[in-house]
C-alpha cells in the first residue's frame, strides 16, 4: 500500500520502492508528450471542447485560459542554474508522468515547467495522461482521497521503481486551500481563485522549483 503524504509531494530514499504500479509501457505509449498536449489543447479551444466528460461552459472556459497561460509560460519561464546543473548530473534513465486534464488550472501553470526542467536531460521520458482516461493510474495517486491534479511521478525507465511524487500544487497552495475550505471569510470563490492565479504569476514557479530540488537530489546515485 502506498502512503500518501498531506503536503503536496512524498520523498522516497535510495532504498527505492519496487512496484508493481499502474503505468504501465503500454500506457506510456499513448501518453502526450508535452508538445503533443499543447497541440491536443490548442485544437479543443479551436472546437469549442475539453478533455473528459464534464463540458460545461465553465470548463470549456477554464481550457481557453489554460491554452493562454500555458502559451504565456512557454515564452517566460526561467530555470535556475542550480535546477539546470542539477537535472543535467542525472546518468540513468527516468520517465516523468504527469497526470492532468486539460481544464485543470493548476496543470497549467505547473506543467510548463516540468516539461522544461524534464527537456534539459534526454534521460528522462516526459509524459503527459489524461485523468479520466486512466481512472486505475489516478486512484493509486490520491491526495487526501481526492483525484487532485496534476500529479507527477517519477520513476526508473523500466517502471519497477518509484522515485518521487509530486503534487497536486506547491504547499503554499495546498495550505490556502485548507485555510480557504475552513474560513472563506466572505472571499468568494472567483476571487480565491483570481487570487490563487495571481500568486502563480508573482511566484514564476519559484516554489514549484525549491520543492522538486530535494525530490531529484534524492534520485541520484552518490
Amino acid at each position: 500500500m502506498r502512503l500518501q503524504e498531506d503536503f503536496g509531494y512524498e520523498q522516497k530514499n535510495r532504498n527505492m520502492e519496487h512496484v508493481l504500479g499502474p503505468i504501465t509501457h503500454d500506457i506510456l505509449k499513448k501518453g502526450l508528450t508535452y508538445p503533443e498536449f499543447r497541440i491536443l489543447t490548442e485544437k479543443l479551444v479551436a472546437e469549442g471542447k475539453t478533455t473528459g466528460a464534464n463540458q460545461s461552459e465553465a470548463y470549456l472556459e477554464y481550457t481557453r485560459l489554460n491554452h493562454q497561460r500555458m502559451k504565456r509560460w512557454d515564452k517566460t519561464l526561467k530555470i535556475s542554474t542550480e535546477m539546470t546543473a542539477l537535472v543535467q548530473s542525472i546518468s540513468e534513465p527516468q520517465v516523468w508522468t504527469v497526470i492532468t486534464e486539460a481544464w485543470c488550472g493548476d496543470g497549467a501553470q505547473s506543467i510548463p515547467f516540468l516539461a522544461a526542467v524534464a527537456d534539459l536531460n534526454p534521460v528522462i521520458d516526459f509524459r503527459i495522461l489524461m485523468r479520466d482516461e486512466y481512472p486505475e493510474v489516478m486512484d493509486e495517486y490520491l491526495t487526501n482521497g481526492a483525484r487532485s491534479i496534476p500529479k507527477l511521478i517519477s520513476m526508473t525507465a523500466d517502471l519497477t521503481c518509484e522515485l518521487f511524487i509530486w503534487g497536486p500544487k506547491p504547499d503554499y497552495l495546498i495550505t490556502r486551500l485548507k485555510e480557504y475550505k475552513h474560513d472563506a471569510k466572505g472571499l468568494s470563490y472567483q476571487d480565491y481563485s483570481t487570487e490563487v492565479h495571481l500568486w502563480y504569476a508573482r511566484n514564476r514557479n519559484h516554489d514549484l522549483e525549491q520543492e522538486l530540488i530535494p525530490l531529484i537530489q534524492s534520485t541520484l546515485i552518490v
